[in-house]
C-alpha cells in the first residue's frame, strides 16, 4: 500500500523546514505517521491504536507497562 502524498507537520515542529519533525498523512481508513528526518519509514495504524497510545502516553499509564531496560 502506498503512503498518500498529503503529509502535514506537527504544529510543535515550528514554521522552518527543519529535520526534526513528525509528520501524519490520512486516508479513509488509514493514519500514516513518519519522521522528517527519515521520510521512507512509515508506520501505518488506524484511529483507535493511535488514539490508545496517545491517551498512555497524556496520563501516563504507560509507565506501569514492562519497561526496556538495559544493562551494562
Amino acid at each position: 500500500m502506498a503512503a498518500p502524498d498529503n503529509w502535514q507537520k506537527s504544529s510543535f515542529s515550528g514554521g522552518g523546514d527543519g529535520n526534526n519533525c513528525l509528520e501524519l498523512a490520512a486516508t479513509p481508513t488509514t493514519l500514516h505517521l513518519r519522521e522528517s528526518e527519515d521520510p521512507t519509514t512509515v508506520l501505518t495504524t488506524t484511529a483507535s491504536p493511535l488514539s490508545g497510545l496517545l491517551t498512555g502516553i497524556r496520563t501516563d499509564a504507560l509507565t506501569s507497562v514492562g519497561r526496556a531496560t538495559t544493562t551494562r
